[in-house]
């Protein structure tokens, strides 16, 4: 693992199942997330993925690529475009630095319509101390 490796990406189809599942998961029970008639009468086109779901799939990014002795220390996103169902997001990353045991990799997740998520994940390999 180098400075200015790219991590291979990530596809992910975006059902209504998984927008859904994610956010009972996670315990946001707002309509926008579940119901498309409350979404479109809020303005949204259809219901969308909430935030902490998006954070969940960063962070399976990373442990995915790494392997299970990987331990988040901090993950810092920011959402764009939303993810509707029907769309895929893709998940594309490049380590952005590295000491000793510590890797930081910038994460950039695309749809149809744009950047969904920007950010950072920093994370350490257990046992490699």
């Amino acid at each position: 693992m180098r400075k200015g490796d790219e991590l291979p990406p990530l596809e992910i189809s975006i059902t209504r199942t998984l927008i859904v599942a994610g956010a009972i998961a996670s315990r946001d029970y707002q309509d926008v997330h579940h119901d498309p008639e409350l979404a479109r009468q809020k303005g949204s086109p259809d219901i969308f993925m909430n935030i902490l779901t998006t954070n969940g799939l960063v962070g399976r990014y990373i442990t995915d690529h790494f392997g299970p002795r990987t331990v988040l220390r901090k993950v810092a996103i920011r959402l764009g475009a939303p993810n509707y169902p029907g769309d895929t997001m893709v998940l594309t990353g490049t380590i952005e630095a590295l000491e000793d045991t510590t890797a930081t990799v910038r994460i950039v997740g695309t749809n149809g319509i744009g950047n969904h998520v920007t950010g950072t994940v920093t994370f350490s390999m257990r046992g490699a101390e």
